[in-house]
């Protein structure tokens, strides 16, 4: 999931620094409606925060054993 707020962050830096105008601001829009509600992305978003998880209880179990 943190992957995914970073990626639409991106988003919205860019269409915020665009100088593309109002036509490419809706294009990047339409695209992030589409992809939030594709339910591949919302899997892909959920085995990320999984790993991430994983990988965040593994570190604290290392450092609490120093």
């Amino acid at each position: 999931m943190a992957k995914l707020s970073f990626l639409a962050g991106v988003g919205a830096g860019y269409v915020l620094g665009a100088r593309a105008g109002r036509e490419r601001y809706e294009q990047i829009r339409r695209a992030y409606e589409h992809a939030k509600d594709d339910p591949r992305m919302q899997s892909a978003a959920g085995t990320l925060q999984a790993q991430a998880d994983h990988a965040f209880a593994t570190l604290r179990t290392q450092l609490r054993g120093r």
